[in-house]
């Protein structure tokens, strides 16, 4: 039986991996209200806890996650005033949450990414996909334009044209077609698909967390800036790196290697 009250499950690795499971398992963790309102919660954690270095989200048995759970949809209706006026609800505030991690997000994508949950797939920093995942962008079939951040992530990613194609269409790509197109990071074996993305993880969790977070959030806040904008931000960030421990240590590290010849 579904545990209604834990719609997720988390884990911290002793090198400051936090692992997000979305954990609805009998309906392909598709999206409920206690899932809709749960991931947010989880990624601002890992955001404000300095003994995370890397976030990865995956879902619980065959499938990473469905999208809406039309039996038990996520506030829809919307239920307050507030919610009614919200022109985000749940779908946007999903996205946001990944958006404003301070932490690289990594989606290990198990089996089926639809409509939103291909959205959270997208909006995440890296994907390593699952020999058999699949990328749904399936909204057209049911009568919906994409939400979750999907009109804006796709075209960036593998530009405008075969995003118009894959949504107007709504037809399934493999994980092959994923990582030829630019929309995954690594393709490995189902089974090594838990193993190798803790290993990647781990090894950008090795790196300054003051690097990874400037770093990301240069390349998010330059998608829309220009030129000029870009090279003022990435001096600003430069130098809060260059005032930070991480830095020094490197600094250091580097003069006293012994020199060859």
């Amino acid at each position: 039986m579904e545990n209604l009250e834990r719609p997720i499950s988390i884990s911290t690795s002793e090198q400051g991996v936090r692992t997000i499971i979305l954990d609805r398992p009998d309906r392909l963790n598709a999206v409920n209200d206690a899932l809709a309102r749960a991931l947010p919660e989880a990624l601002d954690a890992a955001s404000a806890d300095d003994a995370v270095r890397v976030v990865v989200i995956t879902g619980a048995g065959r499938g990473f996650c469905a999208g809406l759970d039309l039996k038990e949809p996520a506030g829809i209706p919307a239920r307050s005033r507030a919610e009614r006026l919200d022109p985000l609800l749940w779908v946007g505030k999903w996205v946001q949450s990944v958006t404003r991690c301070e932490k690289p997000v990594i989606a290990a994508v198990n089996g089926v990414a639809a409509g939103a949950g291909l959205g959270l797939a997208l909006a995440c920093d890296l994907r390593i996909l699952a020999t058999s995942a699949r990328l749904s962008p399936g909204y057209v079939k049911i009568g919906l334009s994409p939400d979750a951040g999907m009109s804006w992530f796709l075209p960036r990613l593998i530009g405008l044209g075969r995003a118009m194609e894959l949504l107007l269409s709504a037809r399934e790509v493999d994980a092959i077609e994923a990582q030829r197109i630019g929309l995954a990071s690594l393709v490995v074996p189902d089974e090594q698909l838990a193993s190798q993305t803790m290993e990647f993880a781990a090894s950008l969790a090795r790196a300054s967390p003051t690097a990874l977070a400037l770093t990301r959030r240069a390349l998010l806040m330059g998608m829309d800036a220009t030129l000029d904008q870009q090279l003022a931000r990435e001096v600003e960030f430069v130098r809060i790196c260059a005032a930070s421990p991480e830095f020094a240590e490197a600094v250091q590290e580097f003069r006293n290697r012994p020199r060859s010849g």
